[in-house]
């Protein structure tokens, strides 16, 4: 299947760049230059990934991507000419997949879309021939639709990203299991591991937030300190 991915940047010349590498590598590219028209474009055709940059006249990046969350959960990343963490933990925080600081290399731009779109794309074939991945993971009062890609607690339904599914998939799958940083990145980025911890603590913070009463006071996912994060068992809530 072809792919679909939204460049929006205010300045021709990057999105032309990238049109002309995305489009060597077969995917199919819609262009916006302000965050009014790539909204527009988003209700109007169906798009598997959009790359935003943050400064943009109308609307911003920042802006545009708290509209998405409300309705969309497309993967997202940021380009931006700031280099600073603080900008880059707004953007995760915010629901963005993934950042990446101008100047880049379309190259590397190119690698990240195409691995972004491997793992949202890709959740639900079965890891190996003949194990079929469960169709729910229910432990205390969260239940993870595999087959939606949809969290419920208590009943209700709790938007995810596909980075945020990817990770509770991952811990809901062997809950007790102390999971490594480089162990978590490596299962739910496809990539290998560069001592990018920033993001892995940025994803966990955003996901306590939804699935516990006191993310301050977790229960479901604690960190054990020193070695990495571990999710409860269904024990624990007997």
């Amino acid at each position: 299947m072809q792919r679909t991915v939204l460049l929006v940047d205010d300045n021709p010349e990057i999105v032309e760049l990238l049109r002309l590498f995305l489009e060597k590598e077969g995917l199919r590219v819609i262009e916006a230059y302000n965050g009014a028209q790539a909204w527009a474009c988003i209700q109007q055709e169906p798009v598997d990934l959009a790359v935003l940059d943050i400064m943009m006249p109308e609307l911003n990046g920042v802006q545009l991507l708290q509209l998405l969350r409300t309705e969309y959960k497309l993967p997202v990343i940021l380009l931006s000419a700031k280099n600073q963490d603080s900008d880059k933990i707004l953007g995760l925080r915010l629901g963005a997949d993934d950042f990446i600081s101008k100047p880049f290399n379309p190259l590397e731009v190119v690698a990240r879309i195409h691995a972004m779109l491997r793992r949202t794309y890709d959740l639900n074939e079965p890891a190996a021939l003949g194990q079929e991945p469960p169709a729910q993971s229910s432990i205390g009062e969260l239940t993870l639709d595999h087959g939606d890609c949809v969290l419920y607690k208590s009943g209700r339904e709790i938007p995810l990203t596909a980075i945020e599914y990817k990770l509770l998939s991952t811990f809901m799958n062997a809950p007790g299991r102390i999971f490594t940083k480089k162990q978590l990145f490596e299962q739910v980025w496809s990539e290998h591991y560069y001592e990018d911890a920033n993001t892995i603590m940025v994803h966990i913070s955003r996901l306590r937030d939804k699935v516990e009463e006191a993310p301050k006071q977790p229960v479901y996912i604690r960190t054990i300190r020193g070695l990495g994060y571990k999710f409860a068992k269904k024990d624990d809530f007997r």
